[in-house]
């Protein structure tokens, strides 16, 4: 693949927080049950086919989780306007009592029900407001994949789980986008599949004209990720991608050179953001929007944050808030996601005004 997924390792620490929902299973069940035996010695799930509703955690045709807000926040009175192709992060975690190992079988309830549950609903409800969400349910690689000494196992594991996400991108483009703006939003697991997503189907296309943005947190993004996609440069940039992975203050710093952008400012600059900035997570108890719980600064290539204060905050002790790249920053994602898609129909429209004027 490439240097994103080779460092995704680093990226995927797996945190049970106050955050959203935690993994269930030890590391030490989940050694003994993935290491059972190797990536081509296990059977694989069937695929699925994207024509079934059932086959997608999010679709503008269902009632799902995306579809929930937190109390007080609003959506739009109009039809949205753009789409957004959300890629979840992993929630195959622990055994999941049938015959696959490393990729999921995605009619296993229990694993649907924990990515409804987290992701869907914690993260990709922060584009109802002014986009209609399609997120699919993919043959994801266990979380074991991302710290095996098996390399060749976790980049077949990846493979296979990407051949799900491309496939369903297909669809989305042929059955329902309709010369739609979109926006590709992901995290972890969920990243390096819309990275190459959006090498293979948006770089140098036709679709480029109408490709909003990436939101990319949860892995090491590399400023050369894309030749014709580059870095948002703020908060109102559009046809570009914008990237961060969250740590407490003093930890997570590698050498590796990814891209980090601070949520509160969209920038990449080293100048701290304070609480009185941060718009709001949203916690465990999704009802509710906290502000002005967490400051944030880039720190070379991660997001810093001071310990943020909340009722249970107290338990968290891994400094590693992977879990929480988007939630801790829940309206600050869903406040900039509206901006973006504002600037980028505000040039639209004028191109389109002073080519008519033209002739």
């Amino acid at each position: 693949m490439n240097r994103l997924v080779l460092f995704c390792v680093f990226s995927t620490l797996w945190v049970t927080s106050a955050f959203a929902q935690g993994a269930k299973n030890t590391n030490r069940k989940m050694k003994r049950y993935v290491l059972e035996k190797r990536f081509a010695d296990c059977p694989q799930p069937p695929a699925p086919q994207y024509n079934d509703l059932n086959n997608w955690a999010a679709h503008p045709l269902k009632t799902d989780p995306s579809d929930e807000r937190p109390k007080g926040v609003s959506g739009s009175n109009e039809p949205p306007l753009a789409d957004v192709f959300f890629v979840h992060p992993t929630s195959y975690t622990g055994n999941s009592n049938d015959s696959f190992l490393w990729n999921a079988d995605i009619r296993n309830s229990n694993i649907n029900d924990d990515t409804d549950k987290g992701s869907i609903r914690y993260q990709a409800s922060i584009f109802n407001g002014c986009y209609r969400v399609y997120a699919p349910r993919y043959r994801q690689a266990h979380y074991f994949c991302f710290i095996t000494p098996n390399l060749s196992d976790k980049k077949q594991a990846l493979d296979l789980a990407y051949t799900d996400v491309k496939r369903a991108f297909e669809v989305y483009l042929s059955q329902h986008r309709n010369g739609r703006p979109f926006l590709i939003a992901a995290h972890s697991q969920g990243t390096i599949h819309a990275h190459r997503i959006l090498r293979e189907f948006v770089e140098g296309t036709p679709l480029q004209q109408d490709f909003i943005g990436a939101y990319l947190p949860g892995m090491p993004v590399p400023a050369d990720s894309f030749s014709l996609i580059p870095p948002c440069k703020d908060s109102s940039d559009f046809g570009c991608w914008t990237s961060w992975r969250t740590w407490r203050y003093g930890y997570g710093i590698s050498s590796f050179p990814a891209v980090c952008h601070n949520p509160i400012t969209w920038t990449t600059d080293t100048l701290p953001a304070s609480k009185s900035l941060h718009k709001g997570a949203v916690l465990q108890n999704f009802k509710k929007v906290r502000p002005q719980i967490c400051d944030a600064k880039v720190e070379k290539t991660v997001l810093w944050v001071h310990h943020p204060q909340f009722p249970g905050s107290r338990l968290i002790k891994n400094p590693n808030y992977h879990i929480g790249d988007y939630n801790l920053f829940y309206m600050d994602v869903r406040s900039n996601a509206s901006l973006r898609l504002r600037s980028f129909l505000s040039k639209n429209t004028s191109e389109k005004t002073e080519r008519g004027t033209a002739k």
